[in-house]
C-alpha cells in the first residue's frame, strides 16, 4: 500500500509517500508537518527513508524521522546532509512489496531520483514530473533545462506505455493514463 502522507496539508511541503509491506519505506519526508505522528497512524516502525531529492521541502522532516525511527537514509548523493547510503543510478531498492530501480535524473537538482517498478506500473518521479505536463523548476541552483528534457527522455525509454501510477513530488498522483503525462511532461519542457 502506499499513502501520501501529506496529502490535504496547508504548509509548504512535498509529497511524503509511505509505501507498506515487506519493506515499509518512507520516500521523502515532507516538511512542516508532524509527518511522525502521520507514519504512526498506519505503521509502528520504518525500515528505510528514500529520497527522491534533497531540496528543503522534500526533506524538512528528516531529522524528525530519523530520530523517531532510528532509520538509515538512502539518496543519490551520500555526502548531502542526511543521506547515510548511497542509492545509485541502476541500483535496486525494495519499497514495500516490489523492487524498483533507482534512475539518476538531475535538471531539477543534481541529486534527483525516479524510482521505478516494473512489475508494479509505479513511477515515483519526485520533482522530474507532475500532472498534466507540468515538469520541475529549472531556474534553482543546479537547475538545467536541457538536462532535464534529457531526464525526462530518460524515464520515458525506461517506462512501459501501461504504466499504472504516476507519484509525483508535488500535487495528486496520476491514476489515469500516467505515460501520457510524462510525454505531455517532456513535450512541455522542450518549449520555451
Amino acid at each position: 500500500m502506499i499513502v501520501n502522507l501529506a496529502a490535504g496539508k496547508q504548509v509548504f511541503t512535498s509529497n511524503a509517500f509511505l509505501v507498506t509491506g515487506d519493506r515499509t519505506v518512507l520516500v521523502d519526508t515532507g516538511a512542516n508537518f508532524d509527518v511522525v505522528d502521520s507514519v504512526r497512524e498506519h505503521v509502528d516502525a520504518l525500515d528505510a527513508v528514500v529520497l527522491t531529492h534533497t531540496h528543503p521541502d522534500h526533506v524538512g522532516n528528516l531529522e524528525a524521522v530519523t530520530t523517531a525511527f532510528d532509520v538509515d537514509v538512502w539518496g543519490f548523493d551520500p555526502a548531502a546532509d542526511g543521506v547515510d547510503h548511497e542509492l545509485g543510478d541502476e541500483t535496486t531498492v525494495v519499497l514495500g512489496d516490489d523492487e524498483y530501480v533507482a534512475l539518476h535524473t538531475p535538471g531539477h537538482k543534481d541529486d534527483h531520483l525516479c524510482l521505478y517498478a516494473h512489475k508494479a506500473g509505479v513511477l515515483f518521479a519526485g520533482d522530474l514530473v507532475f500532472q498534466d505536463g507540468a515538469f520541475g523548476r529549472t531556474d534553482l541552483p543546479e537547475g538545467n533545462r536541457s538536462t532535464l528534457v534529457d531526464s525526462i527522455d530518460r524515464i520515458l525509454e525506461r517506462l512501459d506505455s501501461d504504466l499504472e501510477v504516476l507519484h509525483v513530488g508535488h500535487g495528486p498522483s496520476v491514476t489515469d493514463r500516467p505515460y501520457e503525462h510524462v510525454e505531455l511532461a517532456g513535450r512541455m519542457a522542450r518549449q520555451v
